[in-house]
């Protein structure tokens, strides 16, 4: 054996064959390292540069304006749960930490819930949402 292989610890080598098993298991998720690590940021963006994109993609644009138009009953549905089901730790416990982790807790079933609700509402499963949200993120990178 190399003197290298030798010097490492055993702690180490482990560990780089844990990685290493691993990384052949989700090597799939180097698909999304363009949109994780960009050679250059994101120029800042907000809602005008969103409309102005939802305006020039005929095919897109409409898309990706119907998702943005579904997290409305996402954070709506997140409000309600949780403010419904920390009122209710709070009205049945007095607790103070009980209500703070059943506000979490309805935040996030009550904004799963919702986002479900759109997902019917507006038909978003026959729609790829994902594809829109990649363009928009390319024409973002050719506008900068």
């Amino acid at each position: 054996m190399s003197e290298v292989q030798e010097s490492k610890s055993f702690l180490r080598k482990h560990w780089e064959g844990y990685k290493e098993f691993w990384g052949e298991r989700f090597s799939f998720l180097d698909n999304y390292s363009r949109f994780l690590y960009p050679e250059k940021p994101l120029p800042h963006w907000d809602s005008s540069v969103v409309e102005e994109f939802i305006a020039s993609d005929p095919i897109h644009g409409p898309t990706l304006k119907t998702a943005r138009e579904a997290t409305k009953f996402g954070v709506v549905g997140a409000v309600v749960g949780a403010v419904s089901t920390a009122g209710y730790a709070w009205k049945w416990s007095r607790s103070p930490h009980g209500a703070a982790l059943s506000f979490a807790f309805g935040a996030a079933v009550g904004g799963t819930f919702g986002l479900e609700i759109a997902n019917h509402w507006y038909q978003l499963y026959r729609l790829d949402t994902m594809a829109s949200q990649v363009k928009f993120y390319e024409w973002l990178q050719k506008r900068a």
